[in-house]
């Protein structure tokens, strides 16, 4: 696979980001400012997403899991037994700004314990707080101390308050028994009910991702450049010196594009940023990684790597739909594209940036830990884990459970336009581990052997399991409930009191619970084997681990066994972070840009100092 030929050389620049995705952002952006001297490159397979109304106002982002979407790539796993047979589906963004540009916008954080964890000198939570308030501007409430409140990225309570949301967590703090706080994501508190806020600009009611507001605004520094359509395909290596990339035209974004490939040097540094999936694959492409996987896909070895592309991990999500009142409020009517409300909407958002454009279905969560009597009736299944993992530790919860005001648009049109509400459940530490590597088709084409590894381990399951009757029971008493939807709900045994049916109204909130048989549980668990899902959290395959424990990486984001070569991605998370992972990708920008900047002896200077434009304006 390494071509022979000679390829035309077009350019030189200080430094190239292989990948345009949130972290390759944040880094190009803080380097391009602190010193605009510095000329930086950022190759991209996807394209542009500046002002683009599919990625600015909120309430579009379902529109990018879209089968034919083309700013997102849909990775087929390998079938799976432990899915009853299926080939799970797990897209990541192909666009500027990645999962910044395309993702729900929930504004989550992980503990502070989570980085202490990954035991990388460097990278302990004392030292990247400092870089957590730095990132943001957090609207949601003053004066709180693990909060930025002067950063490029906006985090607000969003556009429209949703009823249904306060419901939840009516519900929750009654029949749940849990407290209710205004900020679980302090980075310690866990187990009660809260709003759950977004990155949402609270003036402009924009989308506040990466792209915007760390490259887009700078286009008048002309040394950052931003090459969009361009899919890397290795490293160019002088000896083990990373010199600069080969790159081809992205065949997604420029299908008439011809199949040439162009080399483009870099005089300083070369960053590969193309997240959990893309990263491991450039490396193998490179000569980097295990000799079984390179000498499958006839490359010669630079470099025996043997961690680069394992160590996948995710979290483990169900969505799981239900009726609502036809005088509910949801996201429905604007994902159906109902032209009247959008019309509505749109014209309240472009005077305010108020209304349902700048909303994404979600006001109210809970990071859960089970309590005494939740943990009983989990069963002995998940008992070693809980101690072994979560008892000592108050902070890590075992899952998310929210509530959507919606069905996020494309994945039940098959239903009847009307009000839905969908129960939303996911794992933050499941066991599982898998991989992902380049491999050869027949033809001699590239593709991918992914192994999502999900529920392979026995105990990652069970929270999914008990989330579901957890939630329903929840749901079921909600003043919007108005029963389950049968075809997105487990297929129990006629006659069992768990079958699902839609119905006039909430039952009592001292009503007892459910009775579940052994069946009805079989059912629940076949269910989740073959509904079970990504959360587009996709991390780990680049790790930054010690060599010998199959890391790929340095805690300063050198690749090993090479020189001039760093990755800066959500693929060198060491393990997994109890969050969604915006805002990890954020944090991991930020530190990397101190790092390189501290490598090539650029003044960091403080965000006061600088310039950050971010839009202003609506479309």
């Amino acid at each position: 696979m390494h071509p022979s030929m000679p390829h035309p050389i077009i350019s030189e620049f200080d430094i190239i980001f292989a990948g345009g995705g949130t972290t390759a952002c944040v880094v190009a952006g803080r380097l391009a400012a602190w010193d605009p001297s510095l000329s930086i490159l950022i190759l991209e397979g996807g394209q542009h997403t500046l002002d683009q109304a599919a990625h600015v106002q909120p309430y579009r982002y379902t529109s990018h899991q879209a089968p034919t979407s083309t700013t997102m790539t849909f990775n087929v796993g390998n079938p799976s037994s432990r899915l009853n047979g299926r080939a799970p589906i797990v897209p990541c963004a192909h666009c500027i700004g990645g999962g910044s540009s395309v993702n729900a916008m929930f504004y989550t954080r992980a503990p502070a314990s989570d980085f202490d964890d990954w035991g990388t000198e460097g990278w302990e939570s004392k030292n990247l707080i400092p870089l957590m308030k730095k990132l943001e501007t957090y609207e949601v409430q003053p004066d709180r101390p693990t909060h930025g409140y002067s950063g490029p990225i906006k985090v607000s309570s969003g556009g429209y308050k949703l009823g249904v949301s306060e419901e939840f967590i009516r519900v929750g703090t009654t029949y749940h028994k849990r407290q209710h706080v205004e900020d679980t994501d302090d980075l310690e508190t866990c187990n009660t009910y809260s709003p759950w806020a977004k990155y949402i600009d609270g003036t402009t009611g924009r989308r506040s991702d990466a792209a915007h507001h760390y490259v887009y605004n700078q286009a008048h520094n002309a040394n950052l450049q931003i090459w969009v359509g361009k899919r890397v395909k290795r490293v160019i290596f002088q000896d083990k010196r990373a010199v600069g990339v080969e790159f081809t035209s992205d065949l997604v974004s420029c299908p008439d594009a011809g199949h040439s490939s162009s080399i483009v040097k870099a005089s300083k540094l070369v960053v590969i940023s193309a997240g959990a999936f893309g990263s491991p694959a450039i490396l193998e492409r490179s000569g980097i990684g295990a000799e079984t996987i390179l000498k499958r896909c006839n490359i010669e070895q630079l470099v025996d790597l043997p961690g680069v592309g394992e160590n996948y991990r995710d979290h483990n999500g169900v969505f799981v739909p239900y009726f609502a009142a036809d005088e509910a409020i949801t996201m429905d009517p604007l994902w159906l594209g109902k032209e009247s409300v959008v019309r509505e909407n749109l014209a309240q958002w472009k005077i305010d940036g108020k209304s349902l454009i700048a909303q994404n279905g979600s006001d109210a969560k809970i990071k859960w830990r089970p309590d005494d009597d939740e943990l009983k009736a989990m069963g002995s299944a998940f008992q070693l884990r809980w101690k072994e993992f979560f008892q000592d530790r108050p902070d890590k919860a075992v899952a998310i459970f929210a509530l959507c005001a919606g069905t996020a648009g494309l994945r039940l049109r098959i239903l009847p336009p009307r009000n839905y509400m969908v129960a939303c459940c996911f794992t933050l530490y499941p066991v599982s581990a898998g991989s992902v590597h380049i491999k050869l088709d027949e033809n001699g084409q590239e593709g991918i052997d992914f192994d999502t590894g999900y529920l392979d381990d026995p105990t990652d399951i069970v929270p999914l399991n008990f989330g579901y009757k957890r939630m329903r029971e929840i749901l079921r008493r909600m003043p919007s409930y108005r029963g389950e939807v049968p075809a997105g709900h487990p297929h129990f045994p006629t006659g069992s009191a768990a079958v699902c049916r839609e119905t006039t109204g909430p039952v009592d909130l001292n009503a007892p619970d459910l009775i579940y048989t052994a069946e009805d549980d079989e059912a629940i668990d076949r269910y989740h084997r073959s509904r079970m899902q990504t959360t587009w959290h996709s991390l780990g395959t680049c790790a930054m681990k010690p060599r010998a424990d199959q890391g790929v990486i340095d805690s300063r984001l050198n690749v090993y066994g090479v020189t001039n070569l760093k990755v800066a991605d959500m693929s060198i998370a060491p393990k997994n972070v109890g969050t969604n992972t915006y805002s990890t990708a954020l944090l991991i920008g930020e530190k990397a840009a101190m790092i390189i900047a501290d490598d090539l002896g650029i003044e960091c200077r403080s965000c006061s100092e600088l310039s950050w434009k971010s839009p202003r304006s609506r479309l």
